[in-house]
């Protein structure tokens, strides 16, 4: 009887000091409610307090099935419960029980102070979002601020959290290894934690700069560049994310014994990632410096202007490979290699394969006798055959070493080999003249019929700044049994014949019909 009183009792022990726990932990919850600044976190505190309780039931059921089971234990054994007991508790030093005491007393206060702390953190947080967006009305990032401080508050609590944890085993006294290896935890934690915190800062503070920066530029400034430099803005933010990971990842691998030799990666990582944005940075920047060089004269004549817009594409691709080149030589530099071999092996390689890659030469060659000798420029009309004989016409949109890129009329992109060409023939070089034949009846009086024309080309001339000189007669071109096919000739600005010729058309039509001159049926108006 006695032993099943002292199973009653031990059982009973249990359950009083968890209903004391869940006692503290109902009252610190109707406290924090009554704060005012914790009333808008009434639910969350009434969930916490919910999972606390149910955490401590669990416990408390947990150490009564415990207790009965060693008990009953003992009694199988045949052993005196009450006698094992006294025994048990007499081999506890009597100061124990006080450490133990104090130590469950210092951890449910830190637990509560933590509580506190976070809810006084996040109100603080709250009202310091507010008035960073405040800060610029028309600012188009308050999505970044609000992610900043989310961030901030998740890891300050998680970091609070595994400090409490860590203040809980010195309390208790528990083994010097367990803090240990929770301080290196907490260590990893933060150094993560702050990790991300800067990415959020960092992407918070650019989108912030790039608004403003939009903002107050204009013509008067430097700052109208940006515009042109603003795409460069999702490459900065990957690169910083991309160096803010490798930063994390080199401190993370310092703590841990077993793999912090790896960490002497990190510092070239993040020199290879330096080296790749700022020479992308350097490209765009000389880029638009070439640009606004070449432009800055405002009297230009179109054939300088388009020579200026033929040369930068050029200068372009050859600035380009030359970063390209000079950032793999940085990089090679940066790993520890000797770049010398390298490039005495690649010029040994593209010495072998020039030899087999004449095309490649032809073409190249080509694109260089076309700039230097002037044949056309990006902006002309032109009309290429190539070697099989097939035509391409239209406008020339881009000149590089190996093509030549020239736009339809109909729209289509046509690429052409430089080395392909067999003749070039080019509309866009001083004049060319827009050449409209007319069909007018066998017995039309040709005097009255030429005054027409030259009427209309006078006005057309008048009107018009794209045309040199008026229309011109050139003579009667073919006779049929039923018309007359007149060639007329109108000089024109380059590259301007197709527009005027269409407007000669319908005028040359809209007049002679008006003059009561009948054109056959089956007219046609052609062009050579």
């Amino acid at each position: 009887m006695s032993n099943l009183l002292i199973i009653l009792a031990e059982v009973s022990l249990v359950i009083i000091i968890f209903l004391v726990l869940i006692g503290i932990v109902r009252n610190s919850s109707q406290l924090l409610i009554k704060f005012s600044i914790f009333k808008s976190e009434d639910p969350r505190i009434k969930t916490l307090h919910r999972n606390i309780t149910r955490l401590l039931v669990l416990v408390g059921l947990l150490l009564c099935i415990l207790i009965v089971g060693v008990n009953g234990f003992l009694l199988y054994q045949g052993k005196n419960i009450q006698q094992y007991t006294l025994n048990l508790i007499s081999r506890i030093p009597p100061g124990f029980w006080i450490t133990l005491g104090i130590g469950i007393g210092q951890s449910i206060g830190a637990v509560v102070v933590a509580v506190i702390a976070l809810k006084l953190l996040k109100y603080w947080l709250k009202i310091a979002s507010t008035r960073a967006k405040n800060i610029e009305t028309s600012t188009a990032d308050d999505e970044s601020i609000d992610a900043f401080f989310t961030a901030l508050y998740q890891r300050i609590r998680g970091g609070i959290w595994l400090g409490v944890i860590i203040c809980c085993t010195q309390f208790l006294k528990l083994p010097v290894i367990i803090s240990e290896y929770l301080y290196i935890a907490l260590r990893i934690y933060l150094i993560i934690a702050v990790g991300l915190l800067i990415l959020k800062a960092v992407a918070a503070i650019v989108d912030t700069l790039d608004v403003l920066t939009v903002k107050y530029s204009n013509s008067d400034n430097l700052l109208r560049f940006y515009a042109r430099l603003q795409h460069l803005i999702p490459l900065l933010k990957r690169c910083l994310e991309f160096v803010i990971y490798v930063c994390i990842a080199t401190l993370v691998t310092q703590q841990i014994q077993l793999i912090a030799q790896l960490s002497t990666f990190g510092l070239r990582i993040i020199k290879i990632i330096a080296i790749v944005f700022l020479s992308q940075v350097v490209f765009e920047v000389i880029h638009l410096l070439v640009e606004e060089v070449v432009f800055k004269e405002q009297n230009l004549t179109d054939i300088q202007r388009s020579r200026r817009l033929t040369l930068i594409p050029l200068f372009k691709s050859l600035l380009q490979y030359l970063v390209y080149f000079t950032v793999g030589i940085f990089i090679l530099y940066t790993l520890d290699i000797n770049p010398t071999p390298i490039l005495a092996g690649a010029g040994i390689v593209g010495i072998a394969i020039g030899l087999g890659a004449q095309t490649l030469i032809n073409d190249i060659v080509s694109g260089f006798f076309i700039l230097f000798e002037n044949y056309y420029l990006v902006g002309d009309y032109v009309e290429l055959r190539k070697a099989e004989e097939t035509k391409v016409e239209g406008i020339v949109e881009a000149i590089e070493l190996r093509t030549t890129r020239i736009r339809h009329p109909n729209g289509q992109l046509q690429i052409i080999r430089n080395g392909d060409m067999s003749s070039i023939t080019n509309y866009s070089k001083q004049y060319v003249f827009a050449v409209v034949e007319v069909s007018v009846p066998y017995d039309s009086n040709l005097v009255y019929i030429y005054q027409v024309i030259e009427d209309i080309g006078q006005k057309l001339k008048a009107n018009s700044t794209d045309i040199l000189e008026p229309t011109q007669i050139d003579g009667v071109e073919s006779v049929s049994e039923s018309n007359l096919l007149l060639r007329t000739l109108t000089k024109v600005k380059p590259g301007k014949h197709l527009q005027i010729q269409r407007i000669l058309r319908k005028t040359f039509m809209d007049t002679l019909l008006q003059e009561g001159i009948l054109l056959p049926a089956n007219h046609e108006t052609s062009e050579d």
